[in-house]
């Protein structure tokens, strides 16, 4: 009832419009109502077979306002309406939405009937809580994960990327976390997903059991440059209500790469200088504005855990929005075709993985379990042309010795199904046990 007091207030007396003056590609210009316009306002433009199609400002040229839809411009010709909307860019998310699966419009797409709307509005474009009032980061979080769990231990609040190329399991490995990660909530964003994949990781991946405590927003492959932008902030304005709740929220992302292919999009159709790559500028700006978003909240709220995947064009880790995303996170996990060609799922390589809440966050018995597992694999990794070839010979160097013999088992404690869930603490006792020649 609050919430529907509400929208009667800010119903305007006066509806305001401009006319489409031009349309190039998929962007218009439209004339009239610039002064009563800013970037990000939402209009309505009005088409003969779609009836009305949304559209947002993304800036301004020779007296006219760029405007880019949400939809096909189906209809939409010279001199049609643009109607100014009234309401800003913001959900009301609640705890009802939970189970759920929206579209980036924060409209349901599950079949299930109308979401209720909660009576505080989040800002599509939220603002991360500022530094100083921040809480640090908590506790570990067990991630049900083995090879994560041991070798990039997280923390609450932490945030960590998944970089992959394409096939190499990223959405495997994210339903394994949504599914077995000890968290409150779960919200995930599906940006730019092939529209065959949605269904089958609702019902294969994630199961019955992992969506009851889940909010999924998605946008498909096929959607606008603008949906699958909005995708991504809706996902973390879902998060943050969650957060204010109190709740430790789980928050997945697939992938920071399409969002920010949809940015690049965006940037062009209204006149930004293509920069690196073709990326524009704004793709860089954004970015942390995003990812900033998630995180600890002040003192006395929950936290937003964020694992975001980014997608490396043609397994290239050093590509543009790689190395932005790998400044801004705070840690990596890097799955490689290499390990992935030979069977070994989760295709995690340890050695090229890294979390920044290590070593602080072990114990120093752990801590050293880890660095001694690390020390064989990276020893292994150096000999294992030579160890294939033949050309090494069993004991010339002890250290070798010891890595060849310990490198299967440590690749089977590595080795995960997709419906094993991992306990954290279980996993060092299997560590020390492979270490210590018991297992």
């Amino acid at each position: 009832m609050q919430a529907l007091i509400r929208a009667v207030a800010e119903t305007p007396a006066i509806r305001t419009y401009g006319r489409v003056a031009g349309v190039q590609g998929l962007l218009v210009e439209v004339a009239g109502t610039a002064d009563s316009l800013a970037i990000g306002t939402r209009l309505r433009l009005e088409s003969g077979r779609a009836g009305s199609i949304a559209a947002e400002v993304v800036g301004f040229r020779s007296g006219h306002a760029l405007v880019l839809p949400f939809a096909q411009l189906d209809g939409v010709r010279m001199g049609c309406k643009a109607w100014v909307e009234a309401e800003a860019a913001e959900l009301h998310p609640t705890r009802g939405w939970l189970g759920r699966v929206i579209n980036a419009l924060g409209e349901p797409v599950d079949g299930k009937g109308p979401l209720p709307n909660g009576v505080t509005p989040y800002r599509l474009r939220g603002t991360p809580p500022s530094a100083h009032a921040r809480a640090r980061v908590g506790s570990k979080i067990d991630l049900g994960v083995r090879v994560i769990n041991q070798f990039a231990t997280a923390c609450v609040g932490q945030r960590l990327g998944i970089f992959a190329g394409s096939g190499v399991g990223k959405s495997v490995l994210l339903s394994m976390l949504a599914r077995n990660t000890e968290a409150d909530v779960v919200v995930i964003g599906l940006v730019g997903e092939r529209g065959r994949e949605v269904q089958e990781f609702l019902e294969d991946d994630l199961g019955p059991e992992g969506l009851a405590r889940s909010v999924v927003v998605v946008a498909t492959s096929d959607e606008s440059a603008l949906m699958r932008r909005q995708a991504a902030l809706s996902t973390l304005a879902v998060a943050e209500y969650f957060r204010d709740q109190g709740a430790n929220v789980l928050c997945l992302m697939d992938s920071v790469t399409r969002f920010a292919m949809a940015q690049r999009e965006i940037g062009l159709a209204s006149g930004e200088p293509p920069a690196t790559r073709g990326y524009t500028p704004s793709v860089f700006a954004e970015l942390p504005r995003l990812l900033e978003r998630a995180g600890p909240g002040v003192q006395g709220s929950g936290a937003i855990t964020g694992l975001f995947t980014v997608l490396v064009e043609g397994d290239d880790h050093n590509e543009p929005v790689a190395d932005a995303v790998r400044g801004i996170l705070d840690g990596h996990i890097v799955l490689e075709r290499a390990i992935a060609e030979r069977g070994r799922y989760p295709a995690v390589n340890v050695l090229r993985s890294i979390s920044r809440v290590m070593p602080g966050c072990n114990t120093a018995e752990q801590q050293a379990l880890v660095d001694e597992a690390r020390r064989v694999l990276a020893t292994y990794d150096n000999m294992a042309e030579l160890i294939r070839l033949g050309a090494y010979r069993a004991g010339a160097d002890a250290e070798v010795d010891a890595a060849i013999k310990l490198f299967p088992k440590l690749e089977g404690f590595m080795r995960q199904s997709k419906t094993e869930r991992a306990d954290l603490d279980d996993g060092y006792k299997q560590l020390a046990a492979i270490l210590s020649g018991k297992a």
